[in-house]
């Protein structure tokens, strides 16, 4: 009851107020999935790529983070293949940072700056890592490649 009636506020809030480049809705057949888009921002190897999301809301929200995970591939190192995403507001703590002020908006915006400014220091990806942190134009080739082949409508 507790999770619904948050839930709608806060998608309330986010369609009166929306994010720069995020969009997000209910689904209809699950009150516990959220499907958010983000636009990749200009200046990333993201830029006008868009990037589907989708995040579930445990029963206990919002005393549990969300669940959020990549449906579109992204080549990222903090994100894996199968969309899993290494973000501390995504984790309990001590580990994690999630606060039960922070809500999906918040959550959206952080996976958006997440994109935008990578972390290498906590990575998913090894290899992406290395390659953000000791040859960034291949990164930035690479990822430039991948958002096009998969973040751009046919």
């Amino acid at each position: 009851m507790q999770r619904s009636l948050r839930l709608k506020r806060e998608l309330h809030m986010l369609a009166q107020n929306p994010s720069p480049g995020i969009s997000c809705w209910q689904d209809e057949n699950q009150i516990n999935v959220i499907h958010a888009q983000i636009i990749g921002s200009d200046g990333t190897p993201y830029a006008g790529g868009i990037f589907s999301i989708e995040v579930s809301v445990p029963d206990r929200y919002p005393f549990e983070p969300p669940k959020a995970r990549f449906m579109t591939p992204i080549y990222h190192p903090n994100i894996d293949s199968g969309g899993r995403i290494c973000l501390d507001t995504l984790k309990m703590p001590p580990q994690g940072a999630w606060k039960p002020s922070l809500n999906i908006g918040s959550i959206l915006t952080t996976i958006q700056l997440l994109m935008s400014e990578p972390n290498p220091d906590d990575p998913l990806m090894a290899d992406i890592s290395a390659e953000y942190k000791f040859d960034k134009p291949m990164f930035t080739q690479k990822a430039i490649e991948h958002t096009r082949q998969h973040a751009f409508g046919k």
